[in-house]
């Protein structure tokens, strides 16, 4: 008999020896199979879980560094908008403070020119106070030199007094 039509008993015997293996197989080494598929298969289900929750950890870093990152730039912009607001109002109180100076100087000038001006005016009076002086006593002495003209002179004075 060929190997292309088996024989009964050949048939019978492979049969049995199958069953026998399969029965060994299952008695013995059908669970430790079974459970070291499972194990590995648990193993790659813990490792794809773990693998997933670093990626949503990535993920989740990832988003906390932009938030940090704008966080900062906003922080940044804030600091750099008031410190542009602190050199617009130093500036503004350094010309009103030059302005307030200024004004102060202007003033004083010109009550120190008003002074002067004053001073120039009272030394004005007294300079043609003198002169008028002068100069009438000058014409006076010369229209007075005569004896009768002083005379004549003193009597009109007497008579415009008024009389009381």
């Amino acid at each position: 008999m060929g190997l292309v039509t088996p024989d009964y008993g050949l048939l019978f015997w492979a049969l049995l020896s199958f069953g026998v293996l399969l029965f060994i197989l299952k008695k013995f080494a059908w669970k430790p199979i079974l459970q070291a598929l499972k194990s590995r298969e648990e193993s790659i289900a813990r490792s794809m879980r773990l693998a997933e929750q670093a990626r949503a950890e990535i993920e989740k870093l990832q988003e906390e560094s932009k938030l940090m990152a704008e966080k900062a730039r906003q922080e940044r912009e804030r600091e750099i908008a008031e410190t542009k607001a602190l050199r617009e109002k130093l500036l503004a109180e350094a010309k009103e403070q030059a302005r307030i100076e200024t004004q102060k100087m202007l003033d004083k000038a010109r009550e120190q020119i008003l002074l002067e001006k004053e001073a120039a005016k009272k030394e004005l009076y007294a300079t043609v106070a003198e002169l008028t002086i002068s100069l009438t006593e000058k014409v006076l002495r010369a229209q007075l030199k005569d004896k009768e003209k002083q005379q004549e002179y003193i009597e009109r004075l007497l008579d415009e007094i008024p009389k009381n």
